[in-house]
């Protein structure tokens, strides 16, 4: 519901804040007092059209604020229009769009009358009505739907041109093969070919490196033997005891260098055909990841995915038969569903529409006929359609010319249906009737206002009786402005408004008694109910 709504330099209006209770408010007042203004705030704020010309002269900007409940989240919706430049749009203090204010207006609001902003206009606002009213069955429609579009998915993806086919599987089996043949096992291969490479290049300059280090340490006259000498010169006189014993280690670590040095010498061999065959696969190595990944672990997933497409290229033939199967179960599935749901919304859209013209006499469109046109495979072509005299076609309700006729068609259908935004604006809908057609407006939209809030701009004291809370706009003129001051008025205020409404003088007792009646007559309608 709307909780609050501020309004500040709109037309006439310079300032108010209004607490907009639940229920339903009449909005009254003199003709140019500019009650329909706060129409056109609402308008704006779910999106509709902006106009410079609805700033209040001398100022620079008109601002609407309103802060809405649904489903128990709060939304702040602000419109901004300069009188000069484009408008601005805020959802909760961040800046938004005009096109995104609507689409979430659409959730809270709807605007009967004058105003462009009626979600039941739109053809699958009228769809989901008329399903919602007949307890229409569609979840068999949305599966078929969806598994059709599963498999021909699955078709695309599985590639229905014989020749494109035939090309990508001689690729396939050519890249698999290639990749089948480089045997590849270990993704850190290249490293280790790496170290072997550098062995096998260097093995003539690694032996003679082993050659001349044992030269040096083991040969006569080498490190070893001077070591000895060392050793016998200090091993015996108790002062060279430590340095004795330190030598003999030395002495044993030297034989293991050497040792070491000579196994590892005798173990290289100079081998070019090795080397060459290393080269090669190396080579292959980085061409295999030029064409199929970054590096060999991508390469070997690249493979197996590869294997997966080959298979599924061979055979082709196969599922592209179960899934020509499968698709034509799923046709006749569709096909049964349509058929149903059209069914079922051709046999609820003579009821829906009778239910909604039962409704219109009491509205003052005593000889109006309704229709709903169901059209397309599935019946989702809905049209509801309106004929207000005698002798006139049915045309769809977007193209009916009368603001009133269409509010009241519009409360007809609402008074019907049970799904409908929180917030149900109607404007002009008591436009050219009086009397009796104006208390079955007024119970018409109080019991309306049982199930959502409705705000409803009204020229009638028979509508404005049934109100639960009643806004009055009064327009005070100075010497050079006009200010509309905007409040809702007590029990006293209301017997006032109606008996001014009643017959243009408020302090009338006739037409303050007539007012009382009035009151009477909706009060006791609102407790029966």
């Amino acid at each position: 519901m709307l909780v609050e709504l501020a309004v500040a330099n709109l037309g006439v209006i310079e300032q108010v804040t209004l607490d907009i209770p639940p229920g339903m408010i009449a909005l009254t007042g003199e003709t140019g007092a500019g009650k329909t203004l706060l129409v056109d705030a609402i308008n704006l704020l779910v999106g509709g059209r902006s106009d410079p010309g609805l700033v209040r002269p001398g100022a620079t900007e008109a601002t609407i604020d309103g802060r809405f409940l649904l489903d128990g989240e709060e939304y702040v919706l602000t419109r901004v229009v300069p009188a000069d430049g484009r408008s601005r749009a805020y959802v909760n203090g961040r800046p938004s769009t005009a096109s995104a204010l609507a689409e979430l207006g659409a959730r809270l609001v709807d605007l009967h009358g004058q105003h462009a902003h009626q979600s039941l206009l739109g053809v699958d606002a009228q769809r989901d009505a008329l399903d919602v009213f007949g307890r229409v069955d569609r979840s068999a429609l949305v599966h078929a739907q969806r598994v059709l579009a599963e498999i021909d998915g699955a078709l695309g993806e599985l590639g229905g041109d014989e020749r494109a086919r035939a090309r990508e599987l001689d690729l396939v089996r050519y890249q698999v093969g290639e990749l089948v043949e480089a045997d590849l096992q270990d993704p850190d291969e290249d490293e280790q070919l790496a170290g072997r490479e550098e062995l096998l290049a260097n093995a003539a300059a690694h032996q003679e490196a082993a050659g001349a280090a044992l030269e040096v340490l083991v040969e006569d006259g080498g490190a070893r033997d001077l070591l000895s000498q060392g050793l016998t010169a200090l091993d015996g006189p108790a002062p060279f005891a430590e340095a004795a014993t330190r030598l003999k280690n030395l002495l044993a670590e030297l034989d293991d260098i050497a040792d070491a040095v000579r196994e590892v010498g005798d173990g290289i061999e100079d081998d070019p055909e090795e080397l060459e065959h290393l080269l090669a696969r190396r080579r292959m190595l980085r061409e295999l990841c030029r064409k199929y990944g970054d590096d060999l672990t991508a390469v070997m997933a690249e493979r197996d995915a590869l294997h997966l497409r080959l298979k599924e290229l061979e055979d082709h033939d196969v599922l592209a038969a179960d899934l020509d199967r499968r698709r034509q179960e799923a046709i006749d599935e569709l096909s049964e569903a349509r058929a149903a749901v059209l069914a079922a919304r051709r046999a609820a859209a003579p009821d829906l529409a009778g239910a909604i013209e039962a409704n219109l006499p009491e509205l003052a469109m005593p000889r109006a006929r309704v229709g709903i046109e169901v059209g397309g495979d599935d019946g989702g072509e809905v049209s509801f359609e309106l004929a207000a005299n005698p002798g006139s076609p049915l045309q769809p309700l977007a193209k009916v010319a009368s603001g009133g006729e269409l509010a009241r068609a519009m409360l007809a259908l609402r008074s019907v249906l049970s799904e409908a935004p929180p917030v149900l604006v109607f404007d002009e809908v008591d436009a050219g009737i009086g009397g009796q057609a104006g208390f079955a407006v007024g119970r018409s939209l109080t019991d309306l206002g049982d199930r959502h809030q409705v705000l409803v701009v009204t020229h009638l004291p028979q509508v404005a009786a049934f109100a639960d809370a009643h806004l009055a706009v009064e327009k005070r003129q100075g010497d050079d402005e006009t200010i509309s001051e905007v409040r809702f008025l007590d029990d006293d205020g209301r017997l006032t408004e109606l008996a001014r409404m009643l017959s243009g003088q408020p302090d009338s007792s006739t037409a303050r008694q007539h007012a009382s009646e009035l009151l009477a007559e909706a009060a006791a309608h609102r407790n029966a109910a």
